[in-house]
């Protein structure tokens, strides 16, 4: 019996909730806010395209980051089993979540009125926040004081108000 068969599911997901990781999360709203700032040009349906790119890029980098992990450190350690993919899988899937909230701010930007311009800087501005977020979720939880969540999140914010200059600055 292995030490989690004993363990009732409803404990060992409370276990794992105390000890999430949410590095992947501001890693994933770092990368939604650089694939905005980067987006340049988009063709006939920009929105869509924004959309796309934007949940692809999450997936694709969620893949590099879950073949690191697997073929990486991992597999020096120990046996790859299905039990092992999954959970690096789940683990790294905040990159994915990440892209979500600003895909959706795509999504519905028509219905705010706002143009394609303006749906991109709401999508940078919904990634930024978004960075701020994990970024003090990550402090909270990991038992930081209410001082260190605000120097973590605000180090985000710095790092998110430099990414939205990269878009001040580039003319696509």
């Amino acid at each position: 019996m292995s030490e989690t068969e004993h363990v009732p599911a409803r404990a060992r997901t409370g276990e794992r909730r105390t000890h999430a990781d949410y590095t992947g999360g501001v890693y994933g709203s770092m990368l939604a806010a650089s694939v905005v700032v980067g987006a340049g040009t988009l063709g006939a349906f920009p929105r869509l395209e924004l959309v796309l790119l934007l949940l692809l890029t999450g997936v694709v980098f969620w893949i590099a980051h879950v073949h690191a992990q697997l073929f990486g450190a991992r597999l020096a350690a120990q046996n790859l089993d299905r039990r092992t993919v999954l959970h690096v899988c789940r683990d790294e899937w905040p990159i994915v979540n990440a892209a979500i909230p600003p895909a959706v701010a795509v999504a519905v930007s028509p219905l705010l009125g706002l143009d394609v311009p303006g749906a991109l800087w709401l999508a940078l501005t919904v990634a930024v926040a978004g960075q701020v977020g994990w970024s003090a979720a990550a402090a909270r939880r990991a038992g930081a004081s209410w001082r260190l969540v605000a120097v973590a999140a605000s180090v985000n914010l710095l790092l998110g108000l430099l990414i939205i200059s990269f878009k001040l600055f580039l003319k696509h």
